[in-house]
């Protein structure tokens, strides 16, 4: 199923952690509108801006995926409002400042990126089609065991 023009179900919902577990990762029609809206919103002109293809690493995750991969049990991505992705060759902080400057989003966090290692990391972006988007602009770490979110 095509969620918009470059990208599909079966990209946004894959997960090797629900294969290897045999986790349930279907989403309800519902999430699925919300995952279409992801791409309308966020992705399609994210690609269209860098002209090259977008990887998916995580689009929608269950509860139980969510959980498998030790994220939030209030995470965006399990109401299919969220996606992480890299564009290869293309520095992870230049998306990020692109996204910042030019769209409507929710959270938008440069996840685990290092300055000295341009492709470090990958983008965490989202979109709140049901209240307001608060357009947060955030940069993940982990310091001392445990991931610490800074405003950018």
């Amino acid at each position: 199923m095509k969620l918009s023009e470059n990208f599909t179900l079966q990209e946004l919902i894959y997960s090797d952690t629900a294969i290897r577990m045999g986790l349930d990762n279907k989403p309800n029609d519902e999430t699925i509108e919300n995952l279409k809206i992801v791409c309308e919103n966020i992705l399609e002109p994210i690609r269209a801006n860098f002209k090259a293809p977008i990887v998916v690493s995580s689009g929608y995750r269950s509860a139980a995926v969510c959980a498998a991969v030790g994220s939030s049990s209030k995470s965006q991505h399990i109401k299919g409002q969220a996606v992480d992705f890299e564009i290869f060759g293309i520095p992870n902080k230049e998306v990020t400042d692109w996204i910042v400057k030019n769209l409507n989003y929710d959270q938008c966090i440069l996840e685990f990126w290092n300055d000295k290692e341009p492709n470090s990391g990958w983008v965490h972006c989202s979109y709140d089609n049901e209240g307001s988007n608060r357009k947060q602009y955030l940069n993940a770490q982990k310091l001392n065991g445990r991931v610490v979110y800074t405003i950018m």
